[in-house]
């Protein structure tokens, strides 16, 4: 009797660096003219990176948030091509110079689209305070970086101006500003604001913040089911809860109105927007379509965040921008289950991918 096992193991051939070399003939003529072949597309210079050493520094430097030092050091040693910090940053101007016609077309298609998110977020940039700003669909991305947080910020990036579908956002006022849109107000955002309240509460004592709380997760389950099983979400549920919800919020109205602390008046302010804005926070429970929260903004924003915590804050805003315009690219090409390589090879070749022009 045989018997055979088998055992693997899975390793990484040695990296080195592969060079081509392109000799270019010239001949003179009897005239005395002289011709030289011309060179490949894209063998521009007599030494330079091929498009597959430029991929890597920019997925190293962007897509891993390595710092320029930092990356220049993981070629060298992992794979025997020495590069200095300033020739991964001009790879990544490069990179980020061949995305206009991309950060256009995802323009577009927010622009177009029937509900989008929308986010923005602090990043040190020259060592002081900017915003990045993002809109973005599940399938899209934009992002961009400007010095103020406001609607010049907002309108920079070029999404939001004449917008006319539902955007989710949380409740910063500026995003009211866009009175061609819907709103929808960020569950997850007021839940936050509401679990505050109730962490200080008495222990043992009713709380008004404890039922909207509960009363808005009860909508969301409602919402959620009725999505999954592709009906209504059922009227005397939805009135039942949006009742409860009214109710603690007239409450906390009540017990906040003499405002004699800045705490007291801020969540005052919360349950007033309850009551004033409850159909802005409720309307995912009348379009199945529409997110109950923001948290997908917050996830392709928090990239940026990332960055500044592994490597620190960018040096200039136009290393920013360009930081923020491959990062859209990544985001947008990752929700299409394009490889973030693959991608960075085709637009270090002059190629860059592009999504659908259509909006589905």
């Amino acid at each position: 009797m045989t018997r055979s096992e088998r055992r693997q193991v899975f390793d990484l051939p040695e990296l080195r660096p592969h060079v081509v070399e392109h000799e270019l003939v010239e001949r003179e003529c009897g005239c005395g003219a002289r011709t030289r072949a011309a060179a490949p597309a894209g063998v521009d210079a007599p030494v330079q990176y091929g498009p597959r050493v430029t991929a890597a520094a920019v997925y190293l430097y962007s897509g891993q948030f390595l710092s320029k030092d930092r990356t220049a050091t993981a070629l060298a040693e992992l794979v025997g091509i020495p590069l200095s910090a300033g020739t991964v940053g001009a790879m990544t101007a490069r990179a980020a110079a061949g995305l206009d016609g991309f950060r256009d077309t995802v323009r577009d298609l927010l622009a177009a689209a029937d509900v989008i998110g929308a986010d923005e977020t602090g990043l040190r940039v020259a060592g002081k305070l900017h915003w990045v700003h993002c809109a973005r669909t599940d399938k899209y991305t934009l992002i961009d970086c400007h010095p103020h947080r406001g609607t010049a910020g907002i309108d920079a990036l070029g999404v939001l101006p004449g917008f006319d579908g539902v955007i989710v956002h949380d409740a910063w006022a500026p995003y009211d500003s866009y009175t061609a849109a819907t709103h929808q107000l960020c569950l997850a955002h007021v839940l936050r604001e509401l679990q505050a309240v109730v962490d200080t509460a008495p222990a043992g004592t009713w709380c008004w913040a404890a039922q909207a709380a509960d009363a808005l997760v009860a909508l969301h389950r409602l919402a959620g089911d009725a999505a999954a099983t592709g009906t209504p979400v059922d009227k005397q549920d939805l009135a039942t809860q949006t009742r409860l919800l009214r109710h603690a919020a007239h409450i906390g109205i009540s017990q906040t109105s003499p405002r004699s602390t800045t705490l007291m008046a801020a969540r005052h302010a919360l349950a007033c927007r309850l009551v004033d804005r409850e159909t802005d926070y409720l309307r995912f429970t009348r379009n199945t379509r529409i997110p109950a929260d923001n948290n997908g903004s917050e996830r392709d924003i928090r990239m940026i965040k990332l960055r500044q915590k592994v490597s620190g804050c960018l040096r200039t805003l136009t290393g920013a921008r360009q930081f923020c315009a491959i990062r859209s690219y990544l985001s947008t090409a990752t929700k299409h289950g394009i490889p973030l390589f693959d991608a960075l090879v085709q637009l270090a070749e002059g190629r860059p991918w592009m999504p659908a022009t259509s909006y589905t």
